[in-house]
């Protein structure tokens, strides 16, 4: 077995697809009308599991885009150059770094919030420890 993907709570569908494919570079894998919902799947150009963007269809879900991580980092995007994505990241509307970036014993990080208010690491890996 393999994680595909998880659900990731949004507002809308559409903004969530422009935010994370154009902002932030992601592939929009799956688009599909469904009724009263979509089937709508984005993920990192280099792979990994797929974030499912949900659309927030009730108060308790509303009040919970950008909160499903309860206040921690909770997604992790790993890069294999982390100046040119901190760099691409950072003029992104709707990118806010919380933190220049810091070496730690397993690699370099920082913490940036999404256009919703989910808390990301970006992460280069230390070598040998991917």
């Amino acid at each position: 077995m393999r994680l595909r993907s998880f659900s990731l709570i949004v507002p809308d569908y559409d903004a969530g697809i422009a935010f994370y494919c154009d902002a932030m570079g992601f592939d929009l894998v799956a688009n599909e009308d469904q009724g009263r919902k979509r089937w709508v799947e984005v993920r990192p150009p280099g792979g990994g599991p797929r974030l499912l963007l949900a659309r927030a269809a009730s108060p308790e879900q509303v009040a919970a885009v950008g909160g499903q991580g309860a206040g921690r980092v909770w997604l992790f995007l790993e890069t294999d150059d982390f100046a040119r994505d901190h760099a691409r990241l950072a003029a992104c509307a709707g990118i806010t770094f919380e933190e220049d970036p810091r070496r730690e014993p397993y690699g370099t990080v920082a913490v940036f919030r999404d256009l919703f208010g989910n808390r990301w690491d970006l992460i280069q890996p230390k070598e040998g420890t991917s």
